[in-house]
């Protein structure tokens, strides 16, 4: 049902079922739809995904019908992820579309520091099907092993799957060697097996800065 044109539009093929999608990011459409605005709360991803450290909301919407739907969003590289019973952690400001297959919900991943306790919360994708996912520049899918832990920039952070441990370290960042950013920095460290999706472009974060 999801497939990419060019690297910068998903097109979702519908034959009568639905799709979840950002609101907004449709831009051009075929056939017979219909469009509901989601309301918070249950399976939908509105309020689910709030990104609580910057009070960032994403509003959803529902489209369901018959013909093609085309979603694109500040000309953000797309990447497909095929679910199949797993979950799929992702920023919420990350996440284009989900199929009616995957259920949406949100993750504590931690504390960003035991002096301010702020907690950092994820969305959750799993169940079996496609869901889109959006970088600034073309995603890098870089693999953890047990041999071989990963250490990320929480701003070039996308999203992640399969047998993965998070925590945070405080200290020097990437960023620190450069001269800038300040507060509190922080790195996110994965170990276990899996995959960890990157983007070569750093969002703005808060505290280091996260």
């Amino acid at each position: 049902m999801f497939r990419l044109q060019g690297s910068k539009v998903l097109a979702v093929d519908m034959t009568g079922d639905a799709v979840k999608a950002k609101n907004g990011s449709m831009v051009a459409y075929d056939g017979q739809m219909a469009f509901k605005k989601m309301s918070g709360g249950g399976e939908g991803i509105r309020g689910m995904v709030t990104r609580r450290l910057t009070g960032e909301q994403m509003t959803v919407m529902e489209v369901k019908g018959h013909g093609t739907c085309w979603f694109a969003d500040r000309a953000s590289e797309i990447s497909l992820v095929g679910l199949q019973g797993d979950k799929l952690y992702v920023e919420s400001s990350n996440l284009l579309a989900t199929d009616a297959g995957l259920r949406t919900g949100t993750s504590f991943t931690g504390l960003r520091g035991a002096s301010q306790g702020n907690g950092l919360f994820t969305t959750t994708v799993e169940g079996h099907g496609q869901a889109a996912i959006m970088s600034d520049g073309p995603a890098v899918v870089l693999r953890v092993s047990a041999q071989y832990p990963l250490t990320v920039d929480p701003g070039a952070y996308v999203a992640h799957q399969g047998n993965l441990r998070q925590s945070f370290q405080s200290g020097v960042t990437f960023r620190t060697f450069m001269g800038e950013g300040g507060g509190e920095a922080f790195q996110i460290r994965f170990e276990g097996d899996g995959l960890v999706y990157v983007q070569p472009s750093e969002r703005n974060t808060i505290a280091g800065d996260v």
